[in-house]
């Protein structure tokens, strides 16, 4: 049974601004954001839009899988929502039979975005960790979110 983990995060940077570097610049600026994670991000199908397939190489100090396969399997200009599903690799070699997070921004002011963050995900197997992944990965999600702000309020003073 798939199961669904909300949370969200208030980021001071404008709607515009941070929806282009997740709808659009997601390939392009994933490795600036956290190179120490993550080293390389290729679209190995697809346009950029729905059905596009990324393939994200991960630092071998950090992680314990080497690459993780996402597709965009939501993306709205209007409700700015984007959703990006594992496909292979990554979350799907660590216990998980489906993972897919959803981000849905929000303004709440010029200069501030509201982002929900919605994770749905399902185990091959019932564990003990089941527990405690969806918080986990929340906290990985959040972080990339906190390093996304941070790049995008630096690269914005220069």
């Amino acid at each position: 049974m798939i199961k669904e983990f909300i949370t969200q995060a208030e980021l001071s940077v404008g709607l515009e601004i941070l929806w282009q570097a997740m709808s659009k610049d997601l390939n392009v600026i994933t490795q600036k954001i956290i190179p120490n994670i993550v080293k390389d991000v290729k679209v190995i199908e697809g346009d950029g839009g729905i059905g596009t397939i990324l393939l994200f190489t991960f630092d071998s100090d950090v992680s314990p899988v080497s690459y993780q396969r996402e597709k965009i399997t939501e993306l709205d200009e209007v409700t700015h929502e984007i959703g990006l599903q594992v496909i292979e690799g990554g979350y799907l070699s660590q216990g998980l039979s489906y993972y897919k997070t959803s981000f849905q921004l929000s303004a709440i002011g010029e200069l501030h975005t509201l982002v929900n963050v919605k994770i749905f995900y399902e185990y091959e197997h019932n564990t003990e960790e089941e527990s405690a992944h969806p918080l986990k990965k929340s906290e990985s999600t959040l972080s990339f979110l906190r390093c996304l702000e941070k790049y995008l309020l630096n690269d914005a003073s220069r």
